[in-house]
C-alpha cells in the first residue's frame, strides 16, 4: 500500500508567498475605471508567481499532491467584473502547467462552501455552476483535466435532508457534463455523513473523498469498516488513486476545528482500516500548519513498524 501526502495552498516558511492575495469589489469599484483592470492583473500576477514558487517548493520536497488556492484570480465570478483571466496570463498558466505535468503532480481545487447544489433558490445553483466553471477553466489552463479534481460538499439540508438530496440530483443536471466529470464529493462534519455522501456519489458516478475528521465528528452510527471498500470503488473509473482528507480536532470542545498538526493516534484507526484493504491512496492534509504538518505526519507514520518511507512525501506499508 502506497500513500502519497499533500497539503493545501500555502507553503509555510516561504516568505510572502501567499497565492491568495485579494482585491475586494469595494476596493475595485473605488478605483478610477482606467486603473481597475491594471489592479486586477497585478494581484493575479502576484498569485500566479507565488503559486510557481510553491510548486518549486513541492518539487524540491517530492510533493506530488497539492490543492491550489481558489483565490488565485480576484473577482473572477463577480457579476459586474467576470473578466478574461486566461489570455493575459497564458505564459504564466503554461509555466505552471509544465511544472505540474513534468513532475506528475496531482492538483485539485476546493470551491467554497457557497458552491452547493441543494439550495431551493435558483440563483444559488446558478452561482454554483458559475463557480465550478471558473475552477474548471483554471484546471484546463493548467492542462490538468486528466487527474485534476474539483471537490465540493453536497450542501445544506434546509430542514429536510431527503428533499434536499433530491434537489441536489436535480440541480446537478445544470452543471455541464465535462465539469461534472472533474467533480468529487466529500462527507461533511455536520450534515451529510459517510453513508449519505456515498449513496449520492454512487448514484451520480462521482468519486467520493473520505474526510476522516468529518466522519469522526458526524458518525451518526455509521461504521466506516462497512463502507471503506465502496468508497474506494467510486474511483475505479478514474485514472488516479482514491483521495482522503486528514486532520485532527483542535480540542475536545472545538472538535470540528482543525488542529495545527495531525495526531497520529487520532488517525491510526483509519490507517489500519486502509491497510486491511491494501489500497494505494493519496492523503490531503488539512491542518493549520499545512506543509509543516504534512512533513511531521510523514515522519510520524514512517516510524511505524513495517512502514517504509520511499520519498520525502510518500510511504509504503
Amino acid at each position: 500500500m502506497k500513500i502519497r501526502f499533500g497539503y493545501v495552498a500555502n507553503a509555510l516558511g516561504l516568505w510572502d508567498a501567499s497565492p491568495s492575495k485579494s482585491l475586494t469589489f469595494t476596493r475595485y469599484a473605488a478605483l478610477p475605471k482606467d486603473e481597475r483592470m491594471e489592479k486586477l492583473k497585478f494581484v493575479t500576477a502576484q498569485n500566479l508567481h507565488h503559486t510557481k514558487r510553491i510548486l518549486n517548493y513541492n518539487i524540491a520536497h517530492e510533493i506530488e499532491v497539492y490543492r491550489l488556492s481558489s483565490s488565485l484570480v480576484p473577482l473572477a465570478t463577480h457579476p459586474e467584473v467576470m473578466w478574461d483571466f486566461i489570455t493575459p496570463f497564458k505564459k504564466e498558466w503554461d509555466e505552471l502547467s509544465q511544472l505540474i505535468n513534468q513532475y506528475k503532480m496531482r492538483v485539485s481545487f476546493h470551491p467554497n462552501q457557497f458552491t452547493l447544489f441543494t439550495s431551493p433558490r435558483d440563483e444559488v445553483t446558478a452561482n454554483a455552476v458559475i463557480d465550478m466553471e471558473f475552477h474548471y477553466k483554471m484546471l484546463k489552463a493548467l492542462n490538468s483535466l486528466e487527474k485534476g479534481i474539483l471537490n465540493i460538499h453536497i450542501g445544506g439540508a434546509y430542514g429536510d435532508k431527503e428533499k434536499s438530496i433530491i434537489r441536489f440530483h436535480q440541480n446537478l443536471k445544470k452543471l455541464p457534463v465535462a465539469i461534472k466529470n472533474q467533480m468529487t464529493l466529500e462527507n461533511d462534519d455536520k450534515t451529510y455523513n459517510v453513508e449519505e455522501t456515498l449513496l449520492a456519489c454512487e448514484k451520480e458516478n462521482i468519486p467520493m473523498i473520505l474526510d476522516y475528521h468529518h466522519h469522526m465528528a458526524n458518525k451518526e452510527g455509521v461504521d466506516l469498516t462497512l463502507y471503506a471498500e465502496r468508497i474506494f470503488q467510486t474511483w475505479d473509473d478514474k485514472p488516479t488513486v482514491p483521495k482522503v482528507h486528514i486532520s485532527s480536532p483542535k480540542s475536545d470542545k472545538a472538535f470540528r476545528s482543525h488542529a495545527d498538526f495531525v495526531s497520529l493516534d487520532f488517525i491510526m484507526p483509519f490507517l489500519k482500516l486502509a491497510k486491511d484493504h491494501n489500497q494505494d491512496f493519496d492523503i490531503m492534509i488539512e491542518a493549520k500548519q499545512k506543509n509543516l504538518a504534512m512533513h511531521k505526519l510523514v515522519e510520524d507514520i514512517s516510524s511505524i513498524r513495517g512502514v517504509k518511507r520511499i520519498s520525502s512525501s510518500t510511504v509504503e506499508w
